[in-house]
């Protein structure tokens, strides 16, 4: 059992504050599910390290279910992740359709054409991201949006500087975004895609509802300043200050406290 404190945050937020990495990705693990249970929209779905143990948890969790009751959870399954790489297709182990499919689509069985993504080898960047934008919107918008909080307050790939009208587009990295990601790329920064796809800030605060998850001492710093700071362009993370449901489920690392 996740022991987990609420708060409520002076931005606006509720706070679900958990002892570790291990006891936010339960946590989220079960709002994933909540939400599937009573699924009207799409997921919004993210990628990075800080996702991979709360795809694991919602696996574990979904492996104890009866398999009647699993195919029922799983049938309606349809989500859109936040972004992809540019100029990598899905066969490359980078990218964000090889980590959906690893994570996700594999472990669960998922029908791969329910889990959406930009087609990071489109000769038009610019048309594959109006696409995908229209494809969204299409399928009624976003439910519950996951997003991970980059070091630099960047939600999905909105890098700093970056308003709350953003819509779906090409963005180009800056160097802390491709050192934040080299893990997947033999650790070397250079070898990241320079651009992507990502959703804006424009769709992501269109959804019903957020989950930021915030894990590990890394993120202390710009946890505090989103949950301190006015919004402004120079954190995009700040932006969601305006959403009317907005849930930050954040380890005590990450809010630099100790054990409680």
């Amino acid at each position: 059992m996740v022991v987990v404190d609420h708060r409520r945050t002076s931005a606006g937020f509720a706070l679900l504050v958990v002892p570790d990495t291990t006891s936010a990705a339960l946590q989220v693990a079960q709002l994933l599910v909540d939400e599937l249970q009573q699924q009207r929209q799409p997921l919004g779905l993210a990628t990075g390290r800080t996702m991979e143990p709360v795809y694991r948890a919602l696996v574990d969790e979904l492996a104890g279910w009866s398999s009647p009751a699993r195919a029922r959870l799983l049938g309606s399954w349809q989500s859109f992740n936040l972004d992809e790489y540019m100029g990598i297709g899905p066969g490359h182990p980078g990218s964000f359709a090889a980590y959906m499919a690893h994570h996700l689509v594999d472990p669960l069985g998922l029908d791969p054409a329910r889990v959406c993504l930009p087609d990071g080898l489109a000769a038009d960047l610019a048309a594959e991201a109006l696409r995908y934008s229209r494809a969204l919107a299409a399928a009624g918008g976003i439910g519950l949006q996951l997003l991970g909080l980059g070091l630099n307050g960047h939600v999905g790939f909105n890098e700093p500087p970056c308003g709350p009208e953003a819509g779906t587009r090409v963005v180009d990295f800056c160097p802390t975004t491709r050192a934040q990601n080299a893990a997947a790329f033999g650790g070397d920064p250079a070898a990241v895609p320079a651009q992507a796809i990502t959703l804006g800030l424009a769709e992501i605060r269109a959804a019903s509802r957020i989950v930021l998850v915030v894990t590990g001492a890394a993120k202390a710093p710009v946890l505090t300043r989103l949950l301190q700071e006015p919004p402004s362009p120079a954190l995009p993370a700040s932006w969601l200050q305006g959403h009317p449901a907005v849930t930050v489920v954040a380890d005590r690392a990450a809010l630099q406290e100790g054990p409680g």
